[in-house]
């Protein structure tokens, strides 16, 4: 019983420190020059821990800091004044390690 406990207890603290990704789809990313310009657009939010930026699959991925959030509306607008348009939204906790391998990036 102490054990299964435990593994309770395990799981969930595992489960807890898993930091948020937000997932985007974004249209008008032709280029490396402004895929550079809101990679570190979004840096500057103090919610951001790490951005990654694909090109080739339309995707920019936002980590967050444990603990932090950035509205929809929020990301949406950054990205929106950055040019570019965004067609979906998903926040998932993949790593950015997980993402590039799923894209098979692995820079």
């Amino acid at each position: 019983m102490y054990k299964s406990f435990l593994l309770v207890v395990a799981l969930l603290a595992a489960s807890a420190v898993q930091a948020e990704t937000i997932e985007m789809k974004v249209n008008g990313l032709v280029c490396g020059f402004w895929a550079r310009g809101i990679e570190k657009t979004l840096r500057k939010d103090p919610a951001t821990a790490d951005v990654f930026v694909s090109l080739e699959d339309k995707l920019v991925a936002v980590v967050l800091q444990e603990g932090r959030s950035i509205p929809d509306d929020v990301l949406t607008k950054e990205v929106t004044n950055a040019g570019y348009t965004v067609k979906h939204i998903e926040r998932t906790t993949r790593s950015i390690a997980e993402i590039r391998a799923s894209l098979g990036n692995t820079e």
